[in-house]
């Protein structure tokens, strides 16, 4: 890997576009020729992960919403939607914008954790359907999400969005933008102006993952991919767009990031190096925000301890910064102690999650966010007596730069009424690569078979799958059945309606 440097340069001092960032990831895209087995192999690991989220959530309020606006923009050898039948095809766009809503309703993809935050997965379907709608091959789709995955997770590894409040599909869109370039085969001019339209228009605040968390969040990455989709289009035509997006006097790291006198560096491969960044991402085995993965686990070790809940004291969880501050007490929302918030709050709330899985010792994507379940007397008692406090330990271990050394998790610490103490310690969840049980493809397949049991017919299931694990040999035409289809007359919101303009 080559390290970027990155700073602001004033319009006087004039930066050539090949010294830009947004030009060194597209010339990355455009270059993007090999694979290697390993990362292809993930590839395919996440598009069934994908699949198995989005059916699980597919008759979800957000995702029927998202649907119904999709079903108004068909067209003819367009892309295909999740639950429809593959035969119907859809603008590539909205496609996009339905496909991708069910994926990140349930938040159970992947995830990267590093200076920001990411969903690399988020990018998948907009690749996806672009391939679909252009004709391409599996092997030029497997390489547009390589592509994507790399540009994403070295952006969060080099510049921090959260810090400055900024939401992460500010990564998410020029990953996009990137994949796409690599999968039409476009040259290295088209993928920097789609770039820089990319960047300029995905920044957002976090508010849509603070307070009163709303249906926003999954839809949120929808809205990144189908404006990359646009900004494509749109440098596909000679069009072109703001610079340098991050350099410029008056452009993001300047305004949104650390200011005219921030300096980043953002690791990039060397040329014809193949992207393998995919490989230090990891998906979630549980319905929560990633940082909770480990704790459901550690609550299920100590439920098995049968602990008698009722003479707990105090529960303090010892964790890092961010999961402290974003799932955290540190966060200071009322709102994740309150049983009538909304579920993607209470799926960011560290102390209602770990309460739950102590009680249960079970995690369900529907049952444990269930009113009755957050309304539960024992478990409200049971959840106000619980807090995060961050340690050096932990925040160290969540930033280290060896992959194989990050610790995503926190040691639990239950004083009893008598004032003795019991400790529960886990670095990272079970599911993780650096876990107990870290996933492999067996365990993405069990994971869709799983999550789809009764949505969808085992047909349905045997020939998707089948599908996806032979990805990089995929027709343009297979390529189009990368679907997955509900049985008639199961599918909520399987037609128009006329509840809004479209």
């Amino acid at each position: 890997m080559r390290q970027f440097k990155v700073r602001v340069y004033p319009s006087k001092e004039k930066l050539p576009k090949e010294k830009q960032l947004a030009w060194a990831l597209a010339e990355m895209a455009a270059q993007n020729k090999k694979t290697d087995p390993e990362a292809a192999q993930m590839v395919v690991n996440r598009l069934i992960d994908n699949a198995s989220v989005a059916i699980a959530a597919i008759n979800r309020k957000p995702v029927v919403a998202a649907r119904l606006q999709a079903l108004a923009h068909p067209r003819a050898n367009g892309a295909t939607i999740f639950g429809v039948p593959y035969d119907q095809t859809f603008e590539c766009e909205w496609a996009t914008w339905a496909n991708n809503v069910a994926v990140r309703e349930l938040d159970q993809h992947d995830t990267f954790l590093a200076a920001d935050y990411s969903h690399p997965g988020d990018a998948i379907c907009a690749i996806c359907a672009v391939a679909q709608q252009t004709g391409r091959t599996g092997r030029d789709l497997l390489l547009g999400i390589l592509t994507a995955y790399e540009i994403q997770m070295n952006l969060v590894k080099g510049i921090c969005l959260h810090e400055f409040k900024k939401d992460h599909i500010a990564h998410l869109a020029p990953a996009i933008a990137g994949g796409i370039g690599t999968l039409l085969r476009l040259d290295t001019e088209t993928i920097f102006q789609a770039i820089n339209q990319s960047v300029h228009l995905s920044f957002s605040t976090r508010q849509s993952r603070k307070g009163e968390i709303s249906s926003w969040k999954a839809y949120a990455p929808a809205f990144a991919g189908k404006l990359a989709i646009e900004a494509v289009d749109r440098a596909m035509r000679g069009e072109g767009a703001p610079a340098p997006v991050y350099e410029g006097e008056d452009s993001v790291i300047a305004w949104m990031l650390g200011g005219k006198n921030a300096f980043y560096t953002v690791p990039l491969p060397n040329p014809g190096e193949p992207f393998r960044t995919i490989l230090e991402s990891y998906t979630k085995e549980h319905s929560a925000e990633y940082q909770a993965q480990a704790l459901i686990d550690a609550a299920f070790n100590l439920h098995r301890k049968k602990i008698d809940l009722l003479k707990i004291k105090e529960i303090v969880i010892n964790t890092s910064h961010h999961t402290h501050m974003v799932i955290g007490t540190g966060a200071n929302d009322p709102q994740k102690f309150d049983p009538d918030a909304s579920r993607e709050t209470l799926d960011h709330s560290a102390m209602y999650i770990f309460a739950v899985a102590l009680e249960d010792g079970v995690w369900h994507h529907e049952k444990s966010y269930s009113k009755e379940r957050a309304h539960r007397p024992s478990t409200v008692k049971l959840w106000k007596k619980i807090k995060t406090e961050m340690t050096k330990e932990w925040t160290d271990a969540y930033h280290h730069p060896d992959p194989s050394k990050k610790k995503f998790g926190g040691e639990v610490v239950i004083t009893m009424k008598d004032g003795s103490q019991i400790r529960e310690r886990l670095d990272n969840a079970n599911a993780h690569p650096n876990g107990a049980r870290p996933f492999a493809h067996a365990q993405y397949v069990q994971k869709f078979k799983t999550l789809t049991e009764g949505i969808i017919t085992a047909s349905e299931s045997s020939r998707f799958l089948n599908l996806a694990q032979k990805l990089s040999k995929l027709s343009a035409e297979e390529v189009k059945q990368l679907n997955v289809a509900l049985p008639v007359g199961k599918l909520q919101g399987a037609t128009r309606d006329q509840k809004g303009i479209f």
